[in-house]
């Protein structure tokens, strides 16, 4: 059983609704499920935050800020928000794009980027129009994210090498052009700790993922480093300093000429993050039986991402492995958020100067270890087997972020995408219906079914996408074109189940189509008008022009009528066609219905 939507303030602020019914009993098992969610976002803020090309304090400030901003406003019980691969690739990628290297300007549009995502999400959600967000389909994601990651791979190369940080262009092959001409100068003591952190990292987590890796490597090479002086013995490059304590609430300067950017960039990351954070607590809301109000986590998305902005943080959202980490530790609900949170400050004002001595190839092995499992091979695989045309979204999404960078990528996969769905609509297929064997009233496709029998002099036409005005003409002539293939036609039954809406354009179309048929010496029946199509229909006088006793509900019942209109008598009704596409022996009470 689901529980029961919230009312009044508490379907906006939920925590009123929890808070004040939380069970004690269940603090040991949030405050463990605290612990263990804040040892796997800690060192994955720092990364994700040199994703986005930004110190790495920011993914630090971003922590508490959004795991308290959904505490407050989520709907789920178990979703984790924070810094999560995906907007941290878009908002860095944007960000270096417009930021001309400047480290201070970067955090600003990095903080407003966030901001200006947040404010479209509420605003999203206040107006109900999550939908939006479906228009990334899961190809289009895919393939979106796995450009990105090998951008993110390729552009910390350097770190991994000790070579000098290079600025390349927007896609990966000039970033790839600009790393190659300095990639000689690397330095062996820098590989050497690259070599050693992937192994520690990836090796431990294939031997097993209960021990947080990522945080002993960060901790462990922090302490190395320290004691042994590796940045002016070996020449080892470093974080460097970073500041204590926890970032106050201000506006991130906005410049006037980055307006535009920031609008798209905040609707892209807002786009990008909402379809990531529903996808996860869609999931885990379906596993603890609850509702899941998809406005209310529009809003709770975008308040996240405004308290990241306003706290000089980055864009965040909800976390499918950290939610499943949580989950796996025993959380009960949002409180284990408010702890992890609690931790993020600690770690803010006490701990997060000891990470300054962390060496940069560390950090750089820590982003790859982020975004090495968004890449799934085998799903370009699945798209390429079960259909071509998503195999060649997630394709066209890919070469799109590596040819033109990731926001004109996006832009163009998400267009071709809208293009590919109206050229889907616009072409209507029309299916020969015929008697399926074996089952009652029961009509399929005659294609590669020879066993479907039509009935003598009537030609069963079914629409297989909704009509409307632009594929209406298209529509009208295909049926025209099966009525001419069908020369011993003498009464059309056109199926419409698929439109259950409809347009004046279209409905003038489907008024000449009956003139048309009607003109040839023939009658035309149509089955199945919802209400919406039907009302339009009758205001514009296509119910007058066909008849009321030619709609019907039942395509059997209009075949039976289009069979006795057919017919010269009732009497000379041809039954062969019902006995032959009959496996068994036809019901009784079911043949005088032919001819009655």
């Amino acid at each position: 059983m689901f529980s029961e939507e919230p009312k009044g303030l508490q379907r906006f602020f939920p925590i009123l609704n929890w808070l004040p019914r939380y069970n004690r009993v269940k603090l040991r098992h949030d405050l463990i499920a605290g612990l263990v969610m804040a040892a796997l976002a800690i060192p994955q803020a720092l990364g994700y935050a040199a994703v986005a090309g930004v110190p790495v304090q920011v993914g630090l400030y971003t922590l508490p800020a959004a795991l308290l901003a959904y505490a407050i406003f989520g709907s789920s019980k178990l979703l984790v928000v924070g810094p999560v691969s995906t907007v941290s690739l878009l908002s860095g990628s944007l960000v270096s794009q417009i930021s001309g290297g400047d480290v201070n300007r970067a955090v600003a549009l990095t903080s407003a980027i966030a901001l200006f995502a947040g404010v479209f999400l509420v605003l999203a959600g206040l107006a109900r129009i999550g939908w939006v967000a479906e228009f990334l389909s899961e190809p289009i994601v895919n393939g979106f994210v796995v450009g990105l990651v090998v951008l993110v791979i390729v552009g910390v190369v350097p770190q991994l090498l000790g070579s000098p940080s290079v600025k390349g262009g927007v896609g990966q092959i000039q970033q790839s052009a600009a790393i190659l001409k300095t990639i000689y100068l690397f330095k062996w003591p820098t590989v050497i700790a690259s070599i050693l952190s992937i192994i520690f990292v990836f090796g431990g987590q294939a031997l097993t993922r209960k021990i947080p890796w990522s945080l002993l490597l960060v901790a462990g090479a922090a302490a190395a480093s320290a004691i042994f002086n590796l940045h002016s013995v070996f020449d080892i490059a470093v974080v460097g300093r970073i500041p204590s304590g926890v970032s106050g609430l201000h506006l991130p300067p906005i410049a006037m000429g980055d307006i535009l950017h920031l609008i798209i960039g905040g609707l892209a990351v807002g786009l990008i993050g909402l379809a990531e954070g529903l996808a996860a607590a869609r999931l885990f809301s379906q596993n603890q039986k609850t509702r899941l109000d998809s406005n209310q986590e529009l809003i709770a998305h975008g308040m996240v991402d405004i308290a990241s902005g306003l706290f000089g943080g980055m864009g965040a959202a909800g976390s499918l492995s950290k939610t499943g980490a949580a989950d796996r530790a025993g959380s009960r609900g949002q409180m284990t958020g408010i702890i992890a949170a609690a931790i993020a400050i600690v770690t803010l004002l006490a701990a997060a100067p000891l990470l300054s001595p962390l060496p940069s190839c560390v950090l750089a092995v820590i982003v790859i270890n982020a975004v090495w499992n968004l890449v799934h091979v085998q799903s370009f695989m699945s798209y390429r087997r079960v259909r071509l045309n998503d195999f060649y979204a997630a394709l066209f999404a890919f070469g799109g972020v590596l040819l033109l960078g990731p926001l004109y990528g996006l832009l163009l996969a998400v267009g071709t995408a809208l293009l590919g769905l109206i050229y889907r609509s616009s072409k209507v297929e029309v299916d020969v219906l015929g008697k399926i064997p074996g089952e009652k009233a029961a009509w399929g496709s005659v294609d590669d079914h020879p066993e479907r029998l039509t009935p003598p002099g009537v030609l069963l036409l079914r629409l297989n996408a909704p009509l409307f005005w632009v594929n209406a003409s298209d529509a009208a002539d295909r049926v025209v074109r099966l009525v001419n293939t069908h020369q011993d036609t003498r009464v059309v039954v056109l199926d419409l189940a698929a439109t259950n809406q409809l347009d004046v354009s279209a409905a003038r179309h489907l008024e000449t189509l009956v003139k048309v048929i009607r003109s040839r010496g023939m009658d035309i029946h149509v089955v199945l008008i919802f209400d919406q199509a039907r009302r339009v229909l009758g205001e514009i006088g296509v119910f007058d022009l066909l008849g009321h006793d030619h709609v019907w509900h039942a395509a059997s019942a209009a075949v039976r009528a289009a069979r006795i209109e057919s017919a010269e008598s009732p009497e000379s009704i041809d039954q062969s066609w019902y006995y032959t596409s009959h496996s068994t022996d036809p019901d009784p009470a079911e043949i005088p219905a032919i001819i009655e």
